[in-house]
């Protein structure tokens, strides 16, 4: 395409020549003749000025660069954008397979693909244009939305409901049974999970996330959050809308997470915690309680500048140690010695 029309899908502005032919779209050290690339680092300005690539994207127009630039308001979404239009073809639709078991008592919208061995259980919903891969299972009176995405192996459960435009990676369980029993007569006795599951839509889920049913009422993940691999979320959790878990991040039942909320990876979130709108949490941290609007490191968490603070501490507690026994040997010769010595 000519950089006129790249310029029009990322609405941008162009200084230099418009007839530029751009065939794809790169990183600044990955990127070749032809393509295009991005700068959001004025740092990386020497850089990009050496790059192969033809063209660039920019927020503001850069001399030092030598190169047709398009001006944009973000240049990394701007390059996102493009990389969807380059790169990512939506799956091709298919048909439900002869080889899925599809009951005659879902309710299966047009255009749904359904792949090999998938199976679609009783008084299930699914909406138009979703593509299933093979070997899904899809449990009784779960509705899914249309437009969403599902990878191959992905357990949704009974009784689970999913937005429009979801995404869900293979391995993910949606819907498995709530971590919830009552010790009694000398024994853990399960306590039923009869509850369901939400999601919201436009919600991007990790490979082999887990998200738990609720007890009663439902667990729920808010509209254009998105979940990284390897996440578990715990029964009667409520996560808001627009935020960010980081991998290995595992979630208490009933914590209720705010909107935009960012949580970054192997954070421990306790049982019945409250995170307001916006927190920011540092990777392995460890919740618990009230956390107002903030961010947060360290286990258990604390502001993240009084982290730093004890980290630096933390960090000279050996050469502190030295420092103390040296102090303490210096007293004691000053007191006349070691109590050896004296007797």
């Amino acid at each position: 395409m000519k950089l006129s029309e790249l310029a029009s899908l990322v609405s941008g502005r162009i200084a230099g020549n418009p007839d530029t032919e751009v065939k794809g779209i790169s990183g600044i050290y990955e990127a070749e003749e032809g393509e295009a690339t991005f700068l959001s680092d004025k740092r990386l300005i020497n850089e990009c000025a050496k790059s192969k690539a033809s063209c660039v994207l920019v927020r503001d127009h850069i001399k030092e660069i030598d190169k047709p630039q398009v001006i944009v308001n973000n240049p990394h979404y701007a390059f996102a954008q493009l990389l969807e239009h380059f790169y990512i073809k939506p799956p091709d639709y298919t048909g439900i397979s002869p080889m899925a078991f599809v009951s005659d008592k879902a309710k299966i919208s047009a255009d749904v693909s359904v792949g090999h061995f998938s199976h679609i259980s009783d008084k299930a919903e699914i909406g138009k244009g979703t593509f299933i891969h093979p070997g899904v299972f899809v449990g009784e009176s779960s509705t899914i939305g249309s437009g969403c995405l599902i990878y191959p192996h992905v357990v949704i459960r009974e009784g689970v409901t999913i937005g429009n435009r979801v995404i869900i990676h293979s391995g993910v369980v949606i819907g498995s049974d709530g971590f919830g029993y009552v010790f009694e007569h000398g024994r853990h006795n399960k306590i039923p999970q009869v509850g369901g599951v939400i999601i919201g839509d436009d919600v991007e889920i990790g490979a082999n996330v887990t998200i738990d049913r609720a007890t009663t009422g439902n667990t729920i993940i808010g509209s254009g959050t998105k979940i990284d691999n390897l996440v578990q979320i715990g029964h009667n959790v409520k996560v808001g809308t627009n935020c960010i878990i980081v991998a290995q991040v595992g979630v208490g039942g009933s914590t209720e997470i705010g909107n935009y909320v960012v949580i970054g990876g192997q954070t421990g979130v306790s049982d019945h915690a409250k995170i307001d709108d916006g927190c920011m949490i540092g990777a392995k941290s460890g919740v618990l309680g009230h956390l107002t609007k903030g961010v947060y490191s360290g286990s258990p968490v604390i502001p993240h500048r009084d982290w730093l603070r004890a980290t630096s501490v933390f960090v000279k507690l050996p050469e502190l140690a030295k420092r103390l026994k040296d102090l303490e040997e210096k007293i004691n010769k000053f007191e006349g010695g070691d109590k050896d010595d004296r007797n």
